[in-house]
């Protein structure tokens, strides 16, 4: 089997099977592909495409390219979810511990953030002594125990993948929706998980911008998933403007206690209670998606989830008294108000620019090595479809420089305001299933 003949045949629009999409993937972890045939195959798939069998065999061949993590030690139905990312995306700090108080293992490997978009596990390690640092017996001795715990992503999980990316970042085939929804299956199947609810963000703040291309991403995905022997369903939610109010690690853990109280933002409640009405039911504790809802209503309602996040925590190391007292978290020196330049209707906010404005501040990282500022981001006070009055306050700025002109500048730029009335954008458009 040689290369240049498989990139000649897949330029021709012919299928690639099985055997010859893991005859690429393996040579190409070895090295025995050189990186200028891998990249032509990577601008040929850009323009030609995959079938659903060929997005199959080449997720499965990046999932065996490294290490699978084994979860058979754990009792029930692994469910886990995933997000493609957005500002404000709070929505892992409530699931874990509400699906969990249901009984359904949520056994989680999350990542740290990059530019814009927050990571989870930074949003967790503001909690004072919460660590992600657990091998994996005590993983699975806590998730069995406690039915919930967070780790770092293993060094190990899909190098094809990584290596695979970082030459899409050069050779402008990032945006090719099969390469896209290879990856990110490859990384959630490699996980362990016997199920996957996705979380497909549409937007300024998403990958996607487009409701289609979030569309077309799902239907990828959950094709994906389905064929590979993962029960797997997605839904499509609005990232045009940030979900919920806080954008910072430990602002939104104070937003995920509020939510968990039955108190937070109505937007981030009704995202969680969706997402996690499908986990529930895949997880096998409720007949229907209509059941689960209501389990979880109730869990809020009477506190049961908010004692489970309180486990979680400590159960690694965390300072649980922060869940009744949230002024334990880590806290910025100053906070500044952005103040409404005319009066009349919040017609837009451009999520990414909230995003980027926290990241300038210290939210978020520049590069992977970056240090972050846990205590930093914004809290949005009016959000698409609010009334303003000139001077009322747009956001609040946390920050631990006195000097924030640049941040204030671009959170000015973010916001539209029209004198006409505007209605809020739909939070999800649509739900994806097999």
């Amino acid at each position: 089997m040689r290369m240049v003949d498989l990139i000649e045949k897949k330029r021709d629009g012919k299928e690639l099977s099985k055997a010859e999409i893991d005859f690429i993937i393996q040579g190409y972890t070895k090295g025995d592909i050189p990186d200028y045939q891998m990249s032509a195959l990577a601008m040929v798939i850009f323009f030609r495409d995959m079938t659903q069998e060929e997005r199959a065999h080449l997720t499965m061949a990046m999932v065996e390219s490294g290490d699978q993590i084994d979860l058979s030690a754990i009792e029930g139905i692994k469910v886990d979810k995933h997000s493609t990312g957005g500002v404000g995306d709070t929505t892992t700090l409530v699931l874990a511990p509400l699906v969990a108080s249901l009984g359904v293992p949520v056994a989680k490997m999350s990542g740290r953030g990059l530019g814009h978009t927050g990571g989870t596990i930074d949003k967790l390690e503001s909690v004072p002594g919460f660590h992600v640092e657990i091998d994996n017996q005590q993983f699975n001795e806590l998730v069995n125990k406690n039915k919930v715990a967070v780790v770092g992503q293993s060094g190990n999980l899909t190098p094809a993948d990584k290596k695979l990316y970082a030459l899409r970042d050069v050779t402008a085939t990032v945006n090719s929706l099969s390469l896209i929804a290879s990856s990110i299956m490859s990384k959630k199947i490699a996980s362990g998980a016997d199920a996957i609810v996705l979380d497909v963000k549409t937007g300024s703040g998403a990958l996607m911008k487009e409701l289609e291309q979030a569309r077309e991403l799902a239907r990828a995905m959950v094709d994906i998933g389905n064929r590979v022997g993962r029960q797997t369903m997605a839904i499509i939610s609005d990232m045009s403007q940030p979900l919920g109010y806080a954008v910072g690690n430990a602002l939104e853990v104070k937003e995920a206690i509020d939510t968990l109280r039955g108190h937070g933002p109505k937007d981030l409640e009704e995202l969680c209670l969706t997402l996690g009405s499908y986990m529930v039911y895949l997880g096998g504790k409720a007949q229907s998606p209509e059941e689960a809802r209501e389990r979880l209503k109730e869990a809020i309602a009477n506190g049961q989830a908010l004692e489970k996040f309180k486990t979680f925590l400590s159960a690694q190391g965390g300072d649980a008294s922060v869940i009744d007292d949230p002024s334990r978290l880590p806290t910025a020196k100053y906070v500044f108000e952005v103040a409404a330049p005319a009066e009349g209707y919040i017609a837009s906010i451009q999520a990414d620019r909230i995003g980027t404005a926290a990241m300038l501040l210290g939210a978020g990282r520049t590069t992977k090595d970056s240090a972050i500022d846990l205590a930093v981001g914004a809290v949005l006070r009016k959000k698409v479809g609010d009334t303003v009055q000139k001077g009322e306050p747009l956001v609040a700025i946390h920050s631990n420089r006195e000097d924030i002109a640049d941040v204030k500048r671009m959170i000015e730029d973010a916001y539209r305001i029209t004198p006409d009335a505007v209605s809020a954008p739909p939070l999800i458009y649509d739900e994806i299933r097999a």
